[in-house]
């Protein structure tokens, strides 16, 4: 597993250093610092890290160029840093966390857990970000009706009948989705707000009727726990 840390500060970078390989004991880690943000946003372009930990304030340079130039990239990021101002915006980049300068050993583990086990989501967010043509657009959640996994990619399919490609897998997709998102087959996510009923098909096969009569498949080992909600 590859870890990056873009830390300007070297006390709070070995701190972290320290912390992150300690969490990971028992599944080593190859953890990178790099001091700044060109030096940072280089590693990144020469190995694609599986986890990012990103300060803001870079001796002055802006850490957030980072997620503007690797929106919806391929990695989780955790952003570790005072400026707790900027946490919103932050998850509006399809941050996994935000850990707040000061900060302990518990709560950055709370965060690492989070990258470690997609039950555990973070709170509040309200938007992904998708890159397009070198623009960043944002999609309200709410305009989402289900995600299709394409590979190590994702499509977005919107109330608006179009669809917006999203750089993270669906498993890494997941973990940022709140819990109105429902894993219903190995390759799609549904917003459960827009399920009509459930199907039973000739052969056991199963699907769900969206609201916008499209129908989606599920899979059979997630059938009788999405009959359950539905009840």
């Amino acid at each position: 597993m590859n870890i990056l840390i873009i830390e300007d500060e070297a006390r709070i970078a070995r701190r972290l250093q320290r912390m992150t390989a300690e969490f990971f004991t028992n599944k080593p880690a190859h953890i990178i610092i790099c001091d700044s943000l060109q030096k940072g946003l280089d590693q990144i372009i020469h190995q694609t890290p599986d986890l990012l930990l990103l300060d803001l304030n870079l001796n002055g340079d802006n850490g957030f160029e980072v997620l503007e130039q690797m929106v919806a990239a391929s990695f989780h990021t955790i952003i570790v840093s005072a400026n707790t101002d900027k946490a919103i915006t932050a998850f509006t980049y399809g941050v996994l966390d935000f850990v707040p300068k000061p900060f302990d050993q518990e709560r950055l583990f709370q965060a690492l857990n989070r990258f470690v086990n997609p039950v555990l989501k973070s709170d509040g967010i309200k938007y992904v970000a998708v890159k397009r043509a070198g623009q960043i657009r944002l999609i309200n959640i709410a305009e989402i009706i289900y995600v299709k996994g394409a590979g190590i990619y994702t499509e977005l399919h919107l109330k608006n009948g179009q669809q917006e490609l999203h750089d993270k897998s669906l498993e890494l997709l997941q973990q940022l989705l709140p819990d109105g998102f429902e894993r219903i087959h190995k390759s799609y996510l549904v917003n459960f707000q827009q399920v009509e009923k459930i199907l039973i098909n000739p052969g056991t096969r199963y699907g769900i009727l969206l609201k916008t009569g499209g129908i989606l498949p599920v899979g059979r080992s997630k059938y009788k726990e999405l009959k359950d909600k539905m009840i």
